[in-house]
Formats: structure tokens, C-alpha cells, sequence
């Protein structure tokens, strides 16, 4: 086969590229049709959450439904269940990656096809959620505003028509996972906050200020700061200070071993473990703590209920334990990844060992410090698990995490519980913008 044959045919493979995507006025016309194609979709979709459903709206329904596929799932043999959702998974892979094979390729047959899947694909997709009856209209007008738009933005991509398609239908799992697991509960719950707790009534920023000016959320709010700076501080100082002194040891991996091996208990399993070690009772002591404590004449301490500090104080304890093998292990790669060149030039610059342990190996694992830093703050925002194994958020103890899900399970209160998880959002959004920005200029000097 001879050069040129070869070339034709890698053409005829080749997507068609479509004059819109060179033409500015192409490309301007594109813009301003899917501009005005997403305000309506936003209308349609604002239209479709705040029309309520009567008692009497029936559910419209096409045969089948999810609902009805889960029903029917839940009633088979455990045996027979796994069968049966490998199956529906590889005809669902199976689709998507015929459509991804074939769909974006030239030709009239490949052009209905595409058509067809970017139509009849989010129809489908909204049925099968069976939407109330009054509601049947705006998810059918949705489904195929958003195909028609999807359709038209790839028939006029610069890259050729079947690109865009491809690429969305390749990226469409990972997005509806993320959209229904991720983004659409995160809206919901901002949107609750300003409801009182029945979600009724509209209350405005009333539930903010209850955070802030109830004792029950002002110690939450208080206690998480606490968590948030001492804990991720106190674990990377250990953890470097292991890692520096453990790499000059003997048994340098089995005791890299005993240190991490806390990393690998849950935070339920670390909690009653600690929970016996400062266990008070009248009698034998079974916790260390107090048996050291009364082995010396003293009387037993109840350490979890020493308020307002000391038992927040006894939990972190519990969560910088967990935390500092992990902090132990990444920086002491991270120093192992200093050029030895370095430490031999600053030695013959005659420094002593903290001169350059300060001035050669901290700054070499500045970006693992941040790392490991910020991982481990966004973990102590969010922990749960410690304070509701211990002291079930009892004597000024509660955070953050413990509260929201307090107030929503024992109060019923989804307003106070979306206001916390709101705030808890704030905390944390910040420390992953900085880590990702930190992270975007690593990869920018690399």
C-alpha cells in the first residue's frame, strides 16, 4: 500500500471539520444560541422544582422506572442480585461504548444516530425517574432542549461534527454521578439553610445566627477551630520529628510500621480504644490513665467531662494519634527525596544539623508539608466518628460534623442541620482552593 493510499484513508477517518468552527460569525452565532438555549433550560429547570405536586399527582411512568428496577432487585436472592446488576452494567457500558465507537463517525447513518442518541437518550434518562404527571412536560422539554443543544454545539465544533458528542457521552457517568452525589445535594442543602426546620417556611439568615449565638452551635464553631489548628500542627511536628529521627534508626521499617499502624484503625475503632484508656469508675480502673493516676493516691478523673477545653483536648488526642503515621510516612518520603548534593554542601559550609535540617531540608519538602497539612485540617473539619463514639458531643465536646448531623437526626431540624453543613463548607473551601492552587504551580515549575 503505498503512501499516499495510506494518507486518504487516515483522512477518511479523520471527523469532518465544519466551516462554524473557523467562521468568527460562526462561532458567534453558536455562542448566542447556546447562551439563549441554557437561560431557558435554567427557566424550565427553576419551573420544574417549584411546581409542587398535588396529593393526587400520580407518578407517569413508561413500564419501567429505576424505582421499580431496585423494587424488583431488592426482592431477588442475594446470589442472584449480582448476576443480574453485572448484566444491566455491561448493557449500559456496552451502549455507551457503541455510541462512543460509532456514533461520531461521517456518514448520513452515523449523522441519525447521533441525532437520534442526543434526543431520545434524555428523554429516557428523565422517564425512567418517573416524574410526577404535572410535571411530565418540563422533563420531556428539558431532556430535548438539552439534547437539540448538545446536537447543535457538536454539529458546529471546530474539531468536526461527532467530537463534542463523543467527548460528553465519554464524560456523562462521571458527571451524573457527580451532579447527583455532589452538586445537587450541595445546592439543596444551601437552600435549606434558609428554612426553618420543617423546610416550610422561608427564615432568612436566622439559622446562621443560631449557629453563631446558640451555645450549642458557638461550641461547635469554637471546638472545630480548635480541631482545625492544633491538630494538623501538633500531627505534622510529630510526624516530622519521626520521620527525621526514624530514617537514622536501626528498624527503620518496623518501627515506620508500629507508627503508621494507627493510620489503618477507623476512627470508630480508635474511639473505644481510647474511650477504656480514659475510662473512670469506682474500684479497679481498667482505663491507663486513671489506674496510673490512683496507683500514685489519687482519685479517678473523669477526663471527658473536664469542660470547657480538656475534653476537646482528650479527643484530639485520639484523632493526632491516627493522623500522625500518615503525616510520618509522606514526609519521610518527601525528605528521602532531597538532593543529597545539598545536605553535602551546606555540611561543607560548615552547618550544624538543625542550621541544616531549617535552612535545606524543610524548604526541599515544602509542598509535601502543604500537602499533608492541608489533608490533614480538612480531616479534623470534618471529623464525626471520635466525638460521637466518646462523648456523643456531651460537655461542650460537639464540632461541626457531629452537630449538623445531631440537629437533623434528633431534632428533626434540616434548617439548623444545613445551616452547620454550609458553614462547614466555608471552613473547608478555602483549604482546598490553596491546596489546588498549590498543586497547579507544582505542576507549572515541573
Amino acid at each position: 500500500m503505498s503512501q499516499a493510499t495510506i494518507e486518504k484513508s487516515v483522512e477518511a477517518d479523520e471527523l469532518p471539520v465544519t466551516r462554524h468552527g473557523a467562521d468568527p460569525k460562526g462561532r458567534a452565532i453558536t455562542r448566542t444560541v447556546l447562551a439563549i438555549g441554557f437561560v431557558v433550560l435554567v427557566a424550565l429547570a427553576l419551573l420544574l422544582v417549584f411546581t409542587t405536586s398535588t396529593e393526587e399527582s400520580a407518578r407517569t411512568t413508561i413500564g419501567f422506572s429505576l424505582n421499580s428496577f431496585f423494587v424488583a432487585l431488592g426482592g431477588m436472592h442475594p446470589l442472584v442480585q449480582i448476576p443480574v446488576i453485572l448484566v444491566v452494567f455491561g448493557v449500559v457500558v456496552g451502549i455507551i461504548l457503541v455510541l462512543i465507537e460509532f456514533a461520531p463517525r461521517p456518514g448520513r447513518g452515523y449523522f441519525i444516530m447521533r441525532l437520534v442518541a442526543c434526543l431520545v437518550i434524555p428523554v429516557l434518562a428523565f422517564l425512567l425517574l418517573r416524574p410526577y404527571q404535572n410535571a411530565v412536560l418540563y422533563v420531556v422539554a428539558i431532556a430535548l432542549l438539552v439534547g437539540a443543544l448538545l446536537f447543535f454545539a457538536d454539529f458546529r465544533a471546530r474539531q468536526g461534527a461527532g467530537y463534542l458528542f463523543q467527548l460528553v457521552l465519554f464524560m456523562a457517568p462521571a458527571s451524573i454521578m457527580l451532579i447527583l452525589g455532589l452538586i445537587y445535594p450541595a445546592i439543596s442543602t444551601i437552600f435549606k439553610s434558609f428554612f426553618d426546620k420543617t423546610g416550610a417556611n422561608f427564615v432568612g439568615f436566622e439559622n446562621y445566627v443560631w449557629v453563631f449565638t446558640n451555645p450549642v452551635g458557638t461550641s461547635s464553631v469554637i471546638n472545630t477551630l480548635l480541631w482545625a489548628l492544633l491538630a494538623p500542627v501538633i500531627s505534622v511536628i510529630i510526624g516530622l520529628a519521626y520521620a527525621v529521627f526514624i530514617d537514622r534508626a536501626r528498624g527503620e521499617k518496623i518501627l515506620k510500621v508500629l507508627v503508621f499502624m494507627p493510620v489503618a484503625i477507623s476512627f470508630v475503632g480508635a474511639g473505644i480504644i481510647w474511650k477504656f484508656m480514659y475510662d473512670a469508675r469506682q474500684g479497679d480502673q481498667i482505663g491507663l490513665l486513671n489506674a496510673i493516676v490512683t496507683a500514685f493516691g489519687g482519685d479517678p478523673v473523669q477526663w471527658l467531662a473536664i469542660k470547657p477545653v480538656i475534653n476537646t483536648l482528650m479527643l484530639l488526642i485520639v484523632f493526632i494519634w491516627t493522623q500522625t503515621g500518615f503525616a510520618m510516612v509522606i514526609l519521610s518520603a518527601a525528605i528521602k527525596a532531597v538532593p543529597i548534593e545539598q545536605m553535602e554542601a551546606a555540611e561543607l559550609d560548615g552547618t550544624n544539623a538543625w542550621q541544616r535540617f531549617r535552612n535545606v531540608t524543610v524548604p526541599g519538602i515544602r509542598s509535601s508539608l502543604i500537602v499533608v497539612l492541608t489533608t490533614i485540617t480538612i480531616a479534623s473539619l470534618k471529623v464525626y466518628d471520635i466525638v460521637a463514639v466518646m462523648t456523643g458531643g456531651r460537655d461542650e465536646t460537639s464540632v461541626l460534623g457531629f452537630e449538623m448531623v445531631n440537629q437533623q437526626q434528633r431534632f428533626q431540624s434540616y434548617g439548623h442541620s444545613s445551616a452547620l453543613a454550609v458553614v462547614l463548607f466555608l471552613f473547608v473551601l478555602p483549604l482546598i482552593v490553596y491546596n489546588a492552587r498549590s498543586m497547579a504551580k507544582q505542576r507549572e515549575i515541573r
